[in-house]
């Protein structure tokens, strides 16, 4: 107790966070008759070391001061971010000899191996928590055969922590007032706000500028069959995933614009440089669950100056296009689906579409094929007018580049009136899909008057 209330005095006197590190990690040494105490900042799941008392000297411990390290990377430090608690870890047992990794009792397998790595034998953490968030962690180790850390001694880490907690958000407090207005609380990216004033920025410099929409695909199954907690931790990766893009590609910004909508902001970068660092980086780090990012990339050297607006724009509509050709070349890749069910979604979709045209032949026959051939997977579809044994394109559509290779064509005629409606290998063929498809057409042809 009263190594505590001398802790509380000190840190009560801190006026900077240097100040406040100081003064955790040389009242945790005593506190904890630990060997070392580091005082950590965690942001946007990666947790970096601020200061370790004593300082080391041997160049393995003092490389591993200098690393930054990911939550997705370790389990332990995943779990005292999302969950605000307490662990330890043992390389050694009561009596000095070497755990088994696999031996729950000792705690985390990668925690056991940086024990090993370093000589250490035993190590706790615990979070340091402002403003209800997650602001950093105090760590702290013992060599073999000075004892290991027990119940009590996580209790007086967390008193400490919480200690340095008030400090923290005392002499912090512009860092922290920045920290709820500008940033994402669930993902720790930039919100909107800062995106549309660093995009402005960017197209002010004259320099060329990049910006792009990402969407998380994937996300509402996500939600619908594991739960709003595996949803939040999904949009987490995905904050961790855009930060690496903007480690790869220094001076970018990324935030989250709302929902499953991100945004990153480059300034001086070639859009061929981003799309390469962005593919390589999405390459690299796939998303859990089957999820994925949809991606789509504007740059002022193709537009030339433009607003900011316009800009988000033009890479929203780019980043949809790449969504729907994801999702065409998902389909590809499925089984063939059942007939009869085919033919019913073929129906559903393609009297909504009718429906939702505009009227005459026209429109409602583009609004029907342009349906339907998503539907199958497609990618090219057009509406025809026969003349004698020649027949015209009136309207084309889809995307002619994205899967030539993989397109059939289906053509379905009422009267002078001929659709083309795209289709992937796999789609399901038969008399009943064909005979839906000939009623449709035929409904859009006779309901246009």
């Amino acid at each position: 107790m009263r190594g505590l209330a001398l802790a509380a005095h000190r840190l009560d006197r801190c006026r900077t966070l240097d100040d406040v590190a100081q003064q955790a990690t040389s009242t945790g040494v005593e506190l904890l008759d630990a060997s070392s105490v580091a005082f950590c900042r965690i942001e946007q799941d990666t947790c970096r070391i601020l200061l370790v008392t004593p300082v080391p000297t041997d160049p393995r411990r003092l490389w591993h001061t200098r690393a930054s390290y990911r939550a997705e990377d370790r389990p332990a430090l995943r779990e005292l971010i999302r969950e605000r608690t307490s662990w330890v870890a043992h390389a050694v047992d009561v009596n000095g000899d070497p755990v088994d990794a696999q031996d729950p009792e000792a705690g985390d397998e990668v925690e056991i191996e940086t024990l090993r790595e370093l000589g250490g034998g035993s190590a706790l953490a615990c979070p340091i928590v402002v403003n209800g968030i997650v602001w950093g962690q105090v760590y702290a180790a013992r060599p073999p055969g000075a004892g290991l850390f027990t119940v009590d001694d996580v209790a007086r880490a967390e008193v400490l922590a919480a200690l340095a907690a008030g400090a923290i958000a005392r002499v912090d407090l512009e860092d922290q007032v920045r920290h709820l207005v500008a940033d994402d609380p669930l993902t720790g990216l930039a919100n909107r706000r800062v995106i549309d004033s660093v995009a402005e920025s960017a197209l002010e410099s004259g320099d060329e500028t990049c910006i792009v929409m990402c969407d998380v695909d994937g996300l509402k199954r996500v939600n619908d069959l594991m739960g709003h907690d595996a949803g939040d931790d999904l949009l987490r990766t995905v904050g961790d995933v855009l930060r690496r893009i903007t480690d790869a590609l220094p001076g970018t910004t990324a935030a989250r614009i709302g929902g499953d909508e991100f945004a990153l902001v480059t300034q001086g970068r070639r859009r061929a440089e981003v799309s390469e660092v962005i593919a390589s980086t999405l390459a690299m780090y796939p998303l859990p669950h089957g999820a994925a990012i949809s991606y789509g990339i504007a740059s002022t050297a193709v537009s030339g100056p433009v607003s900011a607006r316009t800009l988000f724009r033009r890479a929203d509509v780019e980043q949809y296009r790449n969504k729907r050709a994801r999702a065409r070349r998902l389909q590809v890749a499925t089984p063939t689906a059942d007939p009869g069910v085919t033919a019913e979604r073929v129906v559903v979709v393609g009297s909504a579409a009718i429906a939702a045209a505009q009227s005459g032949v026209v429109p409602r026959l583009c609004a029907l094929a342009a349906a339907v051939t998503e539907t199958l997977g497609g990618s090219q579809w057009a509406v025809l007018m026969q003349r004698g044994d020649d027949a015209s394109a009136v309207a084309r559509g889809g995307s002619p580049a994205d899967f030539d290779r993989d397109q059939s064509t289906r053509r379905f005629a009422y009267g002078p009136w001929v659709v083309d409606v795209g289709a992937s290998s796999t789609a399901a063929q038969g008399p009943t899909v064909s005979a839906a498809l000939e009623a449709l057409v035929a409904v859009a042809v006779v309901g246009a008057g």
